[in-house]
């Protein structure tokens, strides 16, 4: 009877962790839905998909993966405990993304049989970069788990909140996912050249007040507090200005994949970054408190 009861119980706890594995992917494939459904909508990545050079796209998707991972590490499809499980989880996201992004853009009439493969491949792959974000972000907009995951959660929250190397590469992945969203259309380049240096100056200063408010002076949930009889300035030298640094990185990075910054001058090139910024600075800020 005892070694019954240990089967059953064992085949019980397999399949409890098959369902929770199940809905996790569900709440995935909603999540690339969700947050990847606005690019897959976007006229300007279809034909990017098209002409953007391929070795660009393989650097774009190979940098995906290790931010991936990360993510799948602090908020996979199930709580994960080794980084091999976290990169099954980032697999399994990108998995999803692909596999969304092509039904999509099948359902849309945007991928047909007919195209060229390497077509069809390239709007695929570059939609599913944002998607797979997206997949990951499902665990935690669209459900919880039960109450000792989410233990485990707060856990792995208090575990990166220590951490400020890992903080900076999760406002990086929060910059890119919002970057993603608007450096493919046209009005990011058509502002770059409306704008003025004052323009520009002035919108440095908003995506910084902004950024910083929305962590520090905005009380969000996972937003961080500062002690009792830290300085004011601490926050901002310290997580303000480094974040924003990140999110101009990401936004000449984001720039440069989509081939923005072929044949142009230096000064553009940073009027550009600088516009791109201000949604990437957003997007870091709200990394943290989302993930």
């Amino acid at each position: 009877m005892v070694v019954g009861d240990g089967r059953q119980n064992e085949r019980r706890q397999i399949d409890a962790d098959a369902d929770r594995l199940l809905k996790g992917v569900a709440r995935g494939a909603a999540g690339a839905l969700i947050f990847g459904l606005p690019m897959l909508m976007t006229m300007e990545l279809w034909f990017l998909g098209f002409y953007m050079e391929r070795y660009r796209l393989l650097i774009l998707l190979l940098a995906n993966l290790p931010l991936l991972v990360v993510l799948a590490h602090r908020i996979g499809f199930e709580e994960t405990f080794t980084w091999s499980q976290a990169l099954r989880d980032a697999v399994i996201a990108y998995g999803i993304a692909i596999a969304m992004s092509a039904a999509v853009l099948t359902l849309l009439g945007i991928a047909k049989l007919g195209m060229p493969p390497t077509d069809i491949v390239g709007k695929i792959v570059i939609q599913a970069v944002p998607a797979s974000i997206g997949a990951l972000l499902g665990r935690s907009q669209l459900g919880g788990e039960d109450q000792s995951s989410s233990a485990g959660d707060d856990q792995n929250e208090n575990d990166f909140s220590t951490s400020y190397g890992r903080e900076l590469f999760m406002m990086a992945i929060g910059a890119l996912f919002l970057s993603l969203n608007v450096a493919p259309t046209e009005e990011i380049i058509l502002i770059s050249y409306k704008m003025t240096p004052w323009h520009a100056t002035a919108t440095v200063a908003l995506s910084i007040l902004v950024m910083h408010a929305f962590v520090y002076a905005v009380a969000f949930r996972g937003a961080h507090q500062l002690t009792v009889g830290t300085p004011r300035w601490h926050a901002l030298i310290r997580f303000t200005l480094p974040g924003y640094v990140v999110a101009l990185l990401m936004s000449l990075y984001v720039l440069w994949t989509l081939g923005r910054l072929d044949d142009t001058t230096p000064a553009q090139i940073l009027m550009s970054a600088i516009v791109l910024g201000f949604p990437g600075a957003v997007g870091a800020a709200a990394a943290r408190l989302i993930l």
